[in-house]
């Protein structure tokens, strides 16, 4: 467990992700809740705590209880909706961290966190772009004493809503973002990136590769590592993880190199030795492939404070 869990730490270390709770919905009756598509850096999620509702995409409906946790990587547009009968009117208090949705009535049915995590161009790119539409996990079934120490953090602060709550209450998404990933890859209906994290053998390979992107890896070495025939290896990788050895060494590079670029002031021609290339110009090529722009276009991207 160990492993697996510092595999998604440094990802998500390399993604330099921010995320922060937007509205919390305490409705009763029928309400509805229309989201637009989010910008490209923004990855919106949804934290059922109590009572049951539906998420509306374009393409599909999903049923969401209490424990439940979706995370939408293209930012797409969607609808919330909750209870029967007479739709309620929804009014919003803005508060200093977060807006409260509350519905006309008395009573409430649903406590959902609606929120979004903000992530630097290229890096959160291409680690994003490794998941599928839409990622639905279970997290707890009343039972899970994770899930509830989370969910009474979140409704502690959210009811109090004192000093630094706003900042509380980022670092508990992190730690949602975290259990979702980690969950992911028994309930995702998709392939990802993160499959490999489900496989003792994969992420034995995961976490060389992640602690040494720059060693010119072989599919035999990391066959090697996984205690498999290269064969054996390359089939198995491929079903597990839906993507070439090949491109997921391109895809840890490249989120590795951003993060270099974004934290160091190396030439370029040392951050492209640091994550495996002997030439920049091809490592200028597959960045710009990772990235849609170049290097050195990347170092001078605006970024949120404190990035």
């Amino acid at each position: 467990m160990a492993c697996l869990m510092d595999s998604i730490s440094h990802l998500l270390r390399l993604a330099r992700l921010e995320g922060s709770v937007d509205k919390r919905c305490l409705l009763a009756g029928r309400a509805i809740l229309t989201h637009q598509a989010r910008v490209p850096t923004e990855v919106p999620f949804h934290l059922l705590l109590a009572g049951t509702c539906t998420l509306e995409l374009a393409e599909r409906t999903i049923e969401l209880s209490a424990g439940d946790m979706v995370l939408l990587p293209r930012g797409q547009a969607h609808v919330i909706r909750s209870g029967t009968g007479r739709r309620r009117v929804v009014r919003e208090e803005p508060g200093a961290a977060f807006t409260t949705a509350l519905s006309t009535g008395s009573g409430s049915t649903i406590d959902l966190f609606c929120g979004h995590y903000t992530f630097s161009p290229g890096t959160g790119d291409i680690l994003f772009a490794s998941l599928p539409d839409v990622v639905h996990v279970t997290l707890g079934q009343g039972s899970n004493e994770q899930v509830l120490m989370l969910s009474a953090l979140m409704r502690g602060e959210a009811n109090q809503e004192r000093p630094g709550t706003a900042a509380i209450l980022s670092s508990l998404c992190d730690v949602l973002l975290a259990m979702t990933l980690r969950a992911a890859p028994d309930q995702l209906t998709d392939h990802a990136l993160w499959t490999a994290l489900a496989d003792e053998r994969l992420r034995t390979v995961t976490d060389a590769v992640l602690r040494d992107p720059g060693n010119g890896w072989t599919i035999t070495e990391l066959a090697e590592l996984a205690a498999m025939s290269r064969a054996t290896f390359i089939r198995h990788f491929t079903r597990e993880v839906g993507m070439t050895v090949g491109d997921f060494l391109t895809k840890i590079r490249m989120m590795t190199a951003a993060e270099l670029l974004i934290t160091t002031d190396h030439p370029v021609s040392t951050v492209a030795a640091r994550v495996g290339y002997r030439s920049e110009s091809a490592f200028g090529r597959a960045f710009r492939l990772a990235t849609a722009t170049t290097p050195a276009q990347f170092r001078r991207l605006p970024r949120r404070r404190g990035t």
